[in-house]
């Protein structure tokens, strides 16, 4: 077990501590998602605070560079210590991409608006994380992180593949 695996398991162990049927509602990797989740908003939050404070930033901009950094440690986080992935990185790493994408332009869409109709900026981020929060995690869940098993292939399949000969049933006659 790696440390990062060791790291999910103290994050989410009080899951499995759960009566069964609140356990089914509640599977660690939602817990775990929901956890690394609030940690990285809490580093966007606190980036974008920084930079209202030491920067004269445009909103839109402080905002981005704040999502950005923490989307990225939130990506390497869920992939080794939630999801425990061990698929190839790269296709993950476009998959999230698409995902950082969508959850961007609703993050900035959300904030800018509600930042412009008159809530403190850390109030309309707060509310465009909730309104992200479901898209980001059915999306992470079901298919950046989604390790698929190698499909079985028989071993006649295998041994036909390896010497060229066709595999299956010969075709049928018309």
């Amino acid at each position: 077990m790696t440390a990062a695996e060791r790291a999910g398991d103290m994050l989410t162990g009080w899951v499995d501590r759960l009566p069964p049927r609140l356990r089914r509602l509640l599977p660690r990797e939602l817990a775990g998602f929901a956890m690394l989740g609030a940690f990285t908003f809490s580093v966007d939050l606190g980036l974008l605070m920084l930079l209202r404070r030491t920067t004269h930033l445009p909103i839109p901009v402080a905002v981005s560079i704040a999502y950005l950094a923490a989307f990225g440690l939130n990506f390497v986080l869920n992939r080794t210590v939630n999801f425990r992935s061990h698929a190839p990185v790269g296709r993950q790493v476009v998959r999230f991409a698409v995902v950082a994408v969508g959850d961007y332009c609703i993050t900035v869409g959300v904030s800018s608006g509600l930042y412009e109709l008159g809530l403190d900026v850390r109030v309309a981020r707060v509310l465009a994380a909730g309104i992200v929060a479901v898209f980001t995690y059915t999306l992470s869940r079901w298919w950046v992180f989604r390790d698929r098993p190698p499909v079985a292939v028989p071993e006649t399949a295998l041994a036909a593949m390896a010497s060229g000969a066709p595999s299956g049933p010969p075709p049928a006659v018309r």
